[in-house]
């Protein structure tokens, strides 16, 4: 089937669907919707069979919805409409929501239902539930969708749909519905942060100052008055509540063309001599609160979660992971796993804190070195096996740090973004020795030239990580803590470091990482310091959030010639 996504962005969301689809061998082509016109004309030069809206913000026209089936993804239940469901849902307290599949009509998500996918909420920010369970029930609803159009099915009318419960329409939420006052109770306001992350933020006031906050997490034993900083904590900072005290992780000034940032950085001077309440990753703590790294024990394995906002990791962040690698390696255990955080895996280096620098190109050479610190205490960790446990997607520099590890598992569903040229870098992190090292060098160069999202089959197909399972972040872990159970447990265990050992001194022979690191970071200079990728232009459009070429070009053509053959070493590579 031709089907063309129009959409706002090609978002984790997008992706998702594309690959999906993809994946069942329908021909997609994407188009940013931009105007009407372009969208117009983009779809009778494509003539598609069916289109997809799976994240817009603008009303499809007229001209289209008339003449095509239009699925849109909206995040509601069965008769939810407006364009804030999910932040009124979280706002509402809901305990349960769903992910409606509906046909564009006229009037804004009124159309005929092609599919409802229910999920539970959880007590998270609006930006986790989208990346997880709203786009797990979109993949299922929209595979729903198109099986019924191909079968020849008809959608139900609103009308016509039975459900214990029907939504009505909510208005576009506002600043005012989101305000609130430090003196009130922690519950009261974190659904608000939640509800508002990552955009369009809360505005709050710290400091005497407005700020819009994000990342918002329970504390459970600071107190003091309402509105006072109490604590700072990985630069993020605790404030006081009406009865007990929040950790707000990220804020963006209210002046035009700031940037979130991380709290004491975003507060600059004014975070001058703030207490601070440092936590060790292995201290064990009996009440709630909030902290980037964390270990956990059982047994011989030790799990190490690193909670780091939307992904990104500043210099600060990969070199505090690294000591914990280091400190965990000293406990008596035989397997390492690095769990990431429930959203994301790791989207590589902090572009918002490079951006933010006083210079730019310092910032990103001292974050990208940090990152290749990190991973090469990993490689070069030969007396622990290391398994990369993906809760959530990962880009960038983020799947290089996974491919460090013995073992990769992943949470079904996820979508990975192996390279970085379309931010205009060649990329460090020991990619060219570890994505080599597991997929071939031919796939390797084709894959991070073509820029496209994987999904995790094609992934475990060629190699690149060895299983995924579940569809909640509950049976991934569980699944992890099985898998890693089982490597402890091998009869021969030794044998199997004896062997890491054995390839590392291997391969280090035939090539050391002094050198691969040395030829990356070559490329990375002339990208940094001579711009000559057009990094810093890209950077700019990126944290601005604007719209920049970011969709490969030729999307279904490039995957096309991936797919066209099952066994991969027969590819012909060459255009």
């Amino acid at each position: 089937m031709r089907i063309l996504f129009i959409t706002t962005a090609f978002n984790g969301m997008a992706q998702r669907l594309w690959i999906d689809l993809d994946r069942l061998n329908h021909e997609v082509v994407v188009h940013i919707a931009e105007d009407y016109q372009k969208m117009i004309e983009t779809t009778e030069n494509y003539q598609p069979d069916l289109i997809v809206a799976p994240y817009l913000n603008t009303k499809i026209p007229k001209e289209i919805f008339e003449k095509y089936i239009c699925l849109v993804v909206h995040p509601g239940i069965v008769g939810d409409r407006g364009a804030s469901s999910l932040d009124w849902a979280i706002l509402r307290g809901e305990i349960n929501w769903g992910v409606t599949i509906l046909q564009a009509v006229e009037k804004m998500d009124a159309g005929p239902i092609w599919s409802f996918q229910p999920f539970r909420m959880r007590t998270v920010s609006k930006a986790q539930l989208y990346r997880n369970e709203v786009t797990q029930a979109a993949a299922k609803g929209i595979l729903e969708a198109i099986l019924k159009v191909e079968t020849n099915s008809l959608p139900i009318t609103l009308n016509e749909y039975n459900a214990n419960r029907k939504g009505s329409w909510n208005r576009k939420i506002k600043q005012k519905d989101l305000a609130f006052s430090w003196e009130e109770a922690t519950n009261t306001i974190l659904p608000k942060i939640n509800a508002a992350d990552s955009t369009p933020g809360v505005l709050g006031e710290i400091l005497s100052e407005k700020f819009f906050l994000y990342g918002a997490h329970r504390e459970g034993r600071l107190r003091g008055k309402p509105g006072t900083i109490l604590s700072t904590r990985n630069e993020a900072v605790c404030i006081a509540t009406g009865d007990a005290a929040i950790w707000i992780t990220h804020m963006k000034a209210t002046t035009p063309a700031s940037i979130k940032l991380p709290s004491t950085i975003a507060l600059g001077d004014l975070a001058c001599e703030l207490p601070a309440d440092d936590l060790s990753p292995f201290d064990e703590i009996p009440y709630p609160t909030w902290r980037e790294i964390r270990f956990e024990r059982e047994g011989d394995v030790g799990y190490i979660y690193f909670d780091f906002y939307n992904g990104a990791m500043s210099a600060r962040q990969c070199l505090s992971l690294r000591d914990t690698i280091i400190e965990a390696k000293s406990q008596k255990i035989k397997v390492i796993v690095l769990m990431g955080g429930q959203d994301v895996w790791s989207n590589g280096i902090h572009l918002n804190v490079i951006h933010h620098a006083d210079d730019p190109a310092n910032e990103s050479w001292e974050n990208i070195n940090a990152i290749d610190d990190l991973i090469l205490e990993i490689i070069t960790s030969t007396d622990h096996f290391f398994i990369s446990a993906l809760q959530g997607n990962a880009g960038a520099g983020g799947v290089s740090l996974a491919l460090a590890s013995d073992k990769i598992l992943a949470r079904n569903g996820i979508v990975l973004n192996p390279h970085t040229k379309n931010m205009g870098l060649y990329g460090s992190e020991y990619w060219t020795y570890l994505l080599p090292n597991r997929i071939g060098i031919e796939k390797s160069i084709r894959f991070t030239e073509d820029c496209l999202p994987w999904g995790v089959a094609m992934a475990k197909e060629i190699g690149l990580i060895d299983d995924f399972h579940g569809e909640t972040n509950e049976e991934f872990i569980q699944f992890v803590k099985s898998q890693a159970q089982k490597i402890v447990n091998l009869p021969y265990f030794d044998k199997l470091i004896k062997a890491k050992k054995f390839k590392r001194i291997k391969d280090e022979r035939n090539k050391p990482l002094s050198k691969y690191r040395e030829e990356e970071l070559a490329r990375m200079y002339k990208n940094f310091y001579e711009d000559d990728e057009n990094y810093h232009y890209k950077r700019h459009c990126f944290v601005h959030k604007i719209p920049e070429a970011n969709v490969p070009q030729n999307l279904f053509a490039n995957r096309r010639k991936i797919y066209r053959k099952r066994k991969w070493e027969s590819i012909n590579y060459q255009q």
